[in-house]
């Protein structure tokens, strides 16, 4: 058994052991909401904005989907469009850009409720690499993979990183931001949960790097706290804090894209 997870399990003991709660769960809190959930980015279009609806904690199935919403998408340059519905709750633009630099209004319409988000674009870091380092642990060789990107001497960078193993997503969600090391060079490897995957020489690793603002980074690094194990840009039972108004769940998210890939050695 890996010495992390070791360290993990032990955790886990003190943490129940030190401690005993009854804990009921109130399933007429666990009501029925929207779920929105849009991007767009600094590449070509058309962007995506996806509305369903959740269902109670007892029940099972999929999200229901709402296609009768009315979804808007402005930026501060004074631009705005409607957007298009394609069907199974989704909505799609036609002209609008994704832009550096601009704050971007998402404002959906749906039966008698209005819901709002705001995101802005960060300025794109370059990624420059994939670094990989390797390590022999307890007889068994552990991968470190570090994306190298020149962190700007302005602070309050923040990162994403989308990882897929061998052309398979792995629904992981891994956040960088300059709070401890700002304006140098990333050294620092993304924090993987290696209990769900294994790396062996050989594999195709492709790492999407996101500039996202410190809204979204908190999502993501709350949702990382939540699950390690759930989708991508989803969401799960315990909404992590968002930007979308009026209680929707979901995330609206603005930002610039960079893909990498690298052979493990």
């Amino acid at each position: 058994m890996k010495m992390k997870n070791i360290v993990s399990i032990l955790f886990i003991g003190l943490l129940f052991t030190g401690c005993e709660k009854t804990i009921d769960l109130d399933y007429k809190s666990n009501q029925s909401r929207i779920i929105i959930q849009g991007n767009i980015t600094n590449g070509a279009g058309p962007y995506y904005v996806k509305i369903t609806k959740s269902i109670p904690l007892k029940d099972t199935g999929s999200y229901p989907v709402i296609d009768d919403a009315v979804v808007t998408i402005s930026d501060d340059a004074g631009n705005s469009e409607v957007l298009t519905a394609g069907g199974n709750g989704t909505y799609h633009t036609n002209a609008l850009a994704g832009v550096e630099g601009r704050t971007y209004t998402l404002t959906v319409q749906a039966g008698n409720q209005t819901y709002s988000a705001q995101s802005t674009m960060p300025k794109r870091v370059p990624f420059d690499s994939i670094r990989v380092e390797t390590h022999i642990v307890t007889g068994e060789t552990e991968y470190s993979i570090i994306p190298v990107y020149p962190d700007p001497l302005t602070k309050g960078n923040n990162y994403r990183f989308v990882l897929w193993l061998n052309n398979k997503l792995i629904n992981q969600h891994l956040i960088q931001n300059d709070e401890v090391r700002n304006g140098v060079a990333n050294s620092v490897r993304l924090e993987i949960n290696d209990d769900d995957i294994e790396f062996k020489p050989g594999d195709s690793v492709t790492l999407q790097m996101q500039c996202i603002d410190k809204n979204v980074a908190l999502y993501y690094r709350t949702l990382a706290l939540i699950s390690d194990s759930g989708p991508g840009g989803g969401t799960t039972p315990n909404n992590p804090p968002n930007n979308i108004s009026n209680g929707a769940l979901g995330l609206f998210s603005a930002y610039t894209v960079e893909t990498k890939s690298v052979v493990m050695p």
